[in-house]
């Protein structure tokens, strides 16, 4: 065949959901069903093959949901993926606008709801399909809002798709969706009822109270509401066995799984209940003590302060380095300070670690973080120092160096600070205090970050490496320098300093 040259049936690649939840998930009754429970059945590509289902339908509406705008159009999220199926049947993109128009006259359009306001600017809509990817993030009055915008004026009745992942019961933004699966669910175990899988259940939803009445057929809720009609839903827990086009690709994935962080791994694997309780996320026994770490090693000191001065909270600066794979924290400097204790400790510290430990510091949000930021900045002047806000959940950036301390990669230096960071990483998150935990997590993603890249000095340029009587040298001079700073500190503002700092 020539360039250009329209293809023959026989050329044509054949689109069809594969054998498994995905097949069971596209051919389901029911007026809501939803799919998920474990990574990698693809969920993703199922919502994306339900919108083709109609496409040849005259007035068929689908609108697909992901709560943020970056999570939509990113690399394997629903708008980029689209593009893998949609030309096939002559769809036509508009990028400006999120939405894809067939030549029936057919939309699908993609938008998100990041804030909770955002779901009144689709009061009065019209959908017939209503479609959610991580239906978990998503918060209850959203869903049951966006549930009225569904009608039609095709032959299509209006029906809801979803995708998710597990969440726990009490999670403060997904956790209605697990009391609202909960009859699919082992409440013991947290793990799916299989044998429960794409049965039908039906519901009514008072509006006033938000209580659910179920029942297993619609007619029982029809004798006992006669003025509201029954709904039905289903879950269709997926299994990661099934996605046989991932296998090909990415023969590894579930070896990648099984290293995350205990919870996320549950997660991962479809566990319901998991969640990360004391000792769940770390492990005193994964921190082995050690009497010194390697003089050659890429090092960084990360600081997350208190976010405000009479809080009672701590700020705490954990130096970590790393040298051949294994990760050593080599100190913990903690208290509760005022700010110009605070920032006089830092610079303290700076003097000791060297000019060629890179400084990060956690930002709080607003604009008294940025001020204090600043602050710190301005009196480590002579340093590396780059700041950084807060980004995601604090379990979640645990999660990386928990999964390097689990598989035996982290140790403590010998030091006093040890039984407090223990009690601490035990712990968290149900703690009363994790400022040690996340500046511990800083340091390492900033170091793994780095991949192996020498770290850098004031200059721009790589550190020059210096023999072990050098350092011992340069260490002794830092050492007395700060002796001399600390002693008049202690002079002026009274501040203790532990003995053999």
């Amino acid at each position: 065949m020539g360039r250009g040259d329209p293809k023959t049936p026989a050329d044509r690649a054949t689109i069809r959901p594969q054998p498994g939840a995905q097949e069971a998930f596209l051919s389901t009754p029911a007026d809501i069903a939803v799919f998920g429970g474990t990574r990698g059945p693809g969920k993703t590509f199922s919502l994306l093959l339900e919108s083709l289902r109609h496409v040849g339908v005259k007035g068929f509406t689908a609108v697909m949901f992901r709560r943020t705008y970056p999570e939509m159009i990113q690399a394997g999220g629903l708008w980029m993926t689209s593009f893998d199926l949609y030309p096939a049947l002559s769809g036509r993109p508009r990028q400006d606008v999120l939405q894809w128009r067939f030549p029936a006259g057919t939309t699908v359009k993609f938008s998100h709801m990041q804030h909770e306001s955002d779901r009144l600017s689709w009061k009065g809509a019209q959908i017939t399909l209503l479609a959610f990817d991580q239906l978990e993030g998503f918060t209850a009055e959203q869903f049951w809002f966006l549930l009225s915008c569904l009608r039609g004026t095709t032959r299509i009745a209006p029906y809801v798709r979803a995708s998710c992942n597990p969440v726990p019961e009490d999670d403060p933004v997904g956790g209605w969706l697990h009391t609202f699966l909960a009859w699919w669910i082992d409440e013991a175990t947290g793990w799916p009822r299989w044998e429960r899988a794409g049965v039908l259940r039906w519901f009514i939803r008072d509006p006033e109270t938000d209580a659910i009445d179920w029942a297993a057929t619609r007619e029982e809720l029809v004798a006992r509401h006669t003025r509201v009609a029954p709904q039905s839903v289903t879950f269709l827990p997926g299994r990661l066995e099934e996605n046989r086009i991932l296998a090909a690709r990415d023969p590894l994935y579930r070896e990648k799984l099984e290293m995350l962080p205990r919870v996320e791994r549950l997660r991962a694997f479809g566990n319901w209940t998991a969640r990360a309780t004391a000792g769940s996320v770390f492990n005193r026994a994964w921190f082995p003590i050690v009497l010194a770490s390697p003089c050659e090693a890429r090092r960084v000191r990360y600081w997350d302060k208190a976010g405000t001065e009479d809080s009672g909270d701590y700020s705490a600066g954990v130096r970590l380095a790393e040298a051949d794979g294994i990760y050593f924290v080599e100190d913990v400097v903690r208290g509760q300070w005022s700010s110009r204790q605070r920032n006089a400790v830092m610079r303290q510290t700076a003097q000791l670690d060297g000019l060629d430990v890179p400084i990060w510091i956690e930002q709080e949000g607003g604009s008294g973080g940025k001020e204090s930021a600043e602050l710190s900045i301005r009196d480590l002047a002579g340093w590396s120092v780059r700041t950084e806000p807060v980004t995601g959940d604090k379990v979640t950036r645990a999660g990386p160096i928990s999964a390097q301390a689990e598989a035996g990669n982290v140790r403590l230096v010998a030091g006093e600070w040890n039984a407090d960071l223990l009690t601490e990483l035990h712990n968290f998150p149900d703690g009363k205090y994790d400022d040690q935990v996340d500046a511990l997590a800083g340091a390492f993603n900033k170091l793994a970050l780095q991949g192996g890249a020498p770290v850098f000095g004031i200059l721009g340029g790589p550190v020059p490496q210096k023999t072990e009587a050098e350092q011992q040298a340069v260490e002794a001079e830092r050492r007395r320098l700060a002796a001399e700073t600390l002693a008049e500190m202690v002079r002026r503002q009274g501040m203790y300093w532990p003995p053999g700092r």
